[in-house]
């Protein structure tokens, strides 16, 4: 009989690589189906990791195949991907266990014919496992370092070529590598207190009483990253007492230093993380109107607020891209814009292999129209904070320089930023936080100060 949780991964990578679902939907709908806790975190495990390593599978299942992978079934070759990653990486599960699982599913799948050449390929890298044929580690220095160490970057450290270039261009080899060698690190589960109901030290000690062990972020100031233990799991839960949220978003919602009295725009609001962050910033005094677009991200947002008990905030169903139903009475405006999502590889490391160059400028265009819209609501001396998830300029300076430069009331305010994040801002004025450095995912916020009102 084929694992559970082996069955599940393959479906998810399946869904992914036919473009049925991203990753976190894929792996949301197979959970539902686990009873068992183990195979449901063990599932996830394994789809996650092997889309963070499918460059460096691809390259090693196509050296021993002898034939690229695209000439491989597709089902096959997710079975073999998903093998290699347990072969590779979970050395507590036994290699004959896994392999036998795959020649099992391959048949299950309906290509027994692949069965003999599955068996081969897997037990291959079960026996070479120490020295399997990857580029290694270059010492670049001179132009003919240049190719070694994008084979290097793309390959063993599985991320496509066109992106680990505009990184090599922008911030040097050591800076990509360690940027490379945290997207492929597992990412710990983080959350961000709610501030309305409990103290963070309060929630560690209560979280710790429930056998949850946690330590505080670095520089989230509400945050704590969770160490042992499941708070998903516990009572506590269900209290509104905590929202999982990554570090570097919690530093957005941070970079907008809401007030409490204040009138704030949350345009692109569910699920409703940097909502409630600011809502209880706020304590509650002061109004949020949270917005999104499609329903089920509504109810989704409009249960947040009402979990965690952010009383000051209204939703509305909005879309941010087209004319606003409101006037231009804001004192803040959250545009936390649609993007790439580039900059989330190690959470997201299926958008690594969705997401092309081209994609870019046509995001890029969307951002522009969505920031346009948001500088009508806003009043004279009012702010807008434009961010995204994505680490590519297109999506992020050149947006705001776009928008400056057609918008002459408006002026950037690094000097804006809270004193607690001065040092994620960049000699451009822009903040951002930097894998390779921060050991954050890569965020990107602009503080736009509205001066003067030319209507």
């Amino acid at each position: 009989m084929i694992a559970p949780a082996r069955l599940a991964a393959y479906e998810v990578l399946r869904a992914v690589s036919r473009g049925a679902s991203d990753l976190s939907g894929a792996l949301a709908q197979v959970r539902s189906r686990l009873a068992d806790e183990r195979d449901r975190a063990l599932a996830g495990e394994i789809a996650t990791g092997t889309l963070r390593w499918q460059g460096a599978f691809d390259h090693i299942i196509a050296t021993f195949a002898k034939r690229p992978v695209t000439k491989l079934d597709p089902e096959v070759l997710d079975i073999l991907r998903l093998t290699a990653f347990q072969l590779v990486h979970l050395d507590r599960i036994p290699a004959s266990a896994s392999v036998n699982d795959a020649v099992a599913l391959t048949g299950k799948v309906g290509k027994r014919s692949a069965s003999g050449l599955v068996n081969a390929i897997l037990r291959r890298i079960s026996r070479e496992r120490d020295h399997l044929p990857l580029p290694p580690r270059p010492q670049p220095a001179g132009s003919a370092a240049v190719t070694s160490a994008l084979a290097y970057l793309e390959t063993t450290l599985s991320h496509p070529r066109w992106l680990v270039e505009r990184w090599l261009d922008r911030y040097g080899f050591d800076a990509v590598e360690r940027w490379a060698t945290f997207d492929n690190s597992p990412a710990a589960l983080t959350l961000r207190t709610n501030t309305l109901r409990v103290s963070r030290e309060a929630l560690a000690d209560r979280l710790h009483a429930a056998g949850v062990t946690t330590v505080a972020t670095r520089f989230a100031p509400n945050g704590l990253v969770v160490k042992d233990g499941n708070p998903l799991s516990t009572a506590l839960a269900t209290e509104g007492l905590f929202f999982v949220q990554d570090e570097a978003s919690q530093l957005v919602a941070e970079v907008v230093g809401a007030m409490a009295g204040e009138r704030i725009l949350d345009a692109c609001a569910s699920p409703g993380g940097k909502t409630t962050a600011m809502a209880a910033a706020m304590e509650n005094r002061g109004i949020i109107v949270a917005t999104d677009l499609r329903g089920r991200r509504v109810d989704l947002l409009a249960r947040t607020i009402g979990n965690l008990g952010a009383a000051c905030a209204r939703v509305v169903r909005a879309d941010a891209s087209a004319v606003l139903p409101f006037r231009a009475v804001f004192d803040a405006v959250l545009l936390d814009a649609p993007c790439s999502g580039l900059g989330t590889l190690r959470r997201d490391p299926d958008i690594r292999w969705r997401r092309s160059p081209d994609e870019l400028d046509d995001l890029a265009g969307r951002q522009l129209e969505m920031l346009q819209r948001a500088a009508a609501v806003l009043r004279p001396g009012g702010r807008i904070i434009y961010a995204t998830c994505s680490s590519e300029p297109e999506e992020d300076e050149s947006v705001v320089t776009a928008f400056l430069s057609s918008h002459p009331d408006f002026r950037l305010a690094p000097e804006r930023v809270p004193s607690g994040l001065t040092a994620f801002m960049t000699p451009g004025g822009h903040f951002r936080t930097l894998p390779f450095r921060d050991e954050l995912e890569a965020f990107f916020a602009a503080i736009l100060v509205k001066t003067k009102d030319l209507r």
